[in-house]
This record gives C-alpha cells, structure tokens and sequence, in this order.
C-alpha cells in the first residue's frame, strides 16, 4: 500500500512534514477511539486528529502506546478548546492537559480549534503556543475554522502566519477564495468532513460517475480530488473496512476532466454543514473584569 504524500508546514526550526491523508476521530467515543486508531494506523495511517473537545485524547493515547511505530514515525493533532484560549499560563495547562491524555511529550500540530471573535482572545492564545513551539512542546502551530480576516489579524499582530487553517472542506463547500487566500501566504489548507459528513455527496451522480471512471468509490474520488488539489484531509470512519478503503485513495488519479466535474459541485454558503466561523462561540471564556 502506499504511504501518505507529505506536505510541508513551515516552522521556526525548519520544515514540518504532514502526511497528505490523516485519520479524524471526531464524535468517536473514547472507549471505542484506541480500536479505531489501532485500525487506521495498521491500515496505513500516520496522522492522527483527535481535539480536547472530542473528548478522546486518552483513548487515542492508549492506541498509540499500543502501537508498534516510533514515535518520528506518527504525526499527532489536538486542538484548543474554546474555553481554554487565554494567557500563555492558561494555554500551558490545556496543552500539558491534553499531552497527558496523549501519553506524548510533544505534539506535531496544535490548532486553536476556533476563533471565537466575541471573546477577542484568539491572538493571544495563538501567542501563547508560538512560545509553547519554541519549548519544544509543539512542533507546529495552526489555527482551525478561521476566516481571512482572522489570519490577516493574526498576521497583522505577529508578523507570523499559522502553519495550517482545518476548515470545513469538501465537494459541495470548496472554499475558493479561502484556499487561495491561503495559498497566497503559504498556509496549508486541512479538510474536516472532507466526505461531506452524510449530506448526499457520495450518492452525487457525478461522483459515481467518476468514480466508476476510474475503479474506485465515491469516497475514494472525493478523497483523491482533495489531495490532487493539495489539500490535507482527514476522513473519520469506525469499521476497518471503510478505513482501509479510504486510505486506498492514495491509489487513486483522476484526470483533469473529471477534477473540473467536481469542481463544479461546488454549492457556496448553502453546501456549509458546520457553525459560521465568525458566529460560534460555544464555551466562550468569559472575559468580563
């Protein structure tokens, strides 16, 4: 089987590889997540995205003590919780948190999970992992469901842009002019629900047609279209089966024609699944004197 593409996140000490195709773990409960992840990784995966908000981090920690691989050999997500954004003692004690839970002494790639634009405390938590990087704890610094403005202020105020942005991805919410805003200033882009997250995609005529074009699943299509677009994507699935046919992506080349079908799939704001980035502020820190 072939081993996941790399991408490159630029950081401080250098270059930090992300494999291409990484393994969510979102809604997966924790007493079921090590098993998920045991499947994954003897699937083929290396990356794996877990959150402190999916509440799973030590389900994923006891796959990855399980597991026969050393450590340089996996790369590792988590994400700050919205009620955890805040001064750099504040953002320690989340990250400390969530490498307990882990069992590891660094993560590869810490994102803010959201802006949360009411509670104005994303620039200095995003401060506070860049100083958190330079301890060693983190080899990479991003951000999640951020919108331009977000990242211009980060930029703005740091002179520093986040390694990666996570969003909301897939056929029928492509996110154009974010991708390119991105690319623009070397941001790597990351799929979450790069499937769609059961909103009809995979039973999209055209994908079946393309998928039959080329000998594989709607999924498979959908994930090969995410990486011949240079996009990190990170599927989530329970059943070993669906697992490995998904990382089978990587196997997977559609042609230019059928890139350019897809691509007109695309449905605007009305192919959005999740919350608006500039609106969701659940778990909010309180900031009030």
């Amino acid at each position: 089987m072939t081993q996941p593409k790399n991408m490159n996140l630029t950081a401080p000490d250098g270059i930090v590889e992300i494999p291409k195709l990484g393994f969510g773990v979102f809604q997966v409960d924790d007493g079921d997540v090590d098993e998920a992840v045991a499947a994954a990784l003897g699937a083929g995966y290396r990356h794996i995205d877990t959150a402190a908000a999916y509440g799973n981090e030590e389900g994923v920690g006891r796959a990855l003590a399980a597991a026969p691989y050393p450590r340089s050999d996996l790369f590792i997500t988590t994400k700050l919780w919205n009620s955890d954004q805040g001064d750099l003692e504040t953002v320690r004690a989340a990250l400390t948190s969530s490498l307990e839970k882990l069992g590891l002494d660094y993560i590869d790639l810490y994102l803010i999970h959201w802006p949360v634009p009411s509670a104005e405390l994303y620039l200095e938590s995003f401060r506070a992992m860049l100083a958190l990087q330079g301890e060693g704890l983190i080899r990479a610094v991003g951000v999640s469901n951020f919108d331009e403005e977000h990242l211009q202020r980060l930029f703005d105020m740091t002179g520093q842009w986040p390694a990666i942005n996570q969003v909301e991805l897939h056929p029928y919410f492509q996110q154009s002019s974010l991708r390119a805003f991105h690319d623009k200033h070397g941001i790597v882009t990351e799929a979450w629900s790069p499937l769609g997250q059961n909103n009809g995609i995979l039973e999209d005529v055209t994908l079946q047609e393309v998928a039959a074009e080329h000998d594989c699943t709607p999924a498979q299509a959908v994930l090969a279209w995410h990486q011949q677009n240079n996009v990190v994507a990170i599927p989530k699935s329970v059943t070993p089966a669906r697992i490995s046919e998904n990382f089978a992506s990587l196997n997977v080349e559609l042609d230019d024609r059928c890139m350019k079908q897809i691509g007109k799939l695309d449905k605007g704001e009305q192919g959005r699944i999740g919350p608006v980035p500039a609106e969701f502020d659940a778990d909010a820190p309180d900031t009030d004197d």
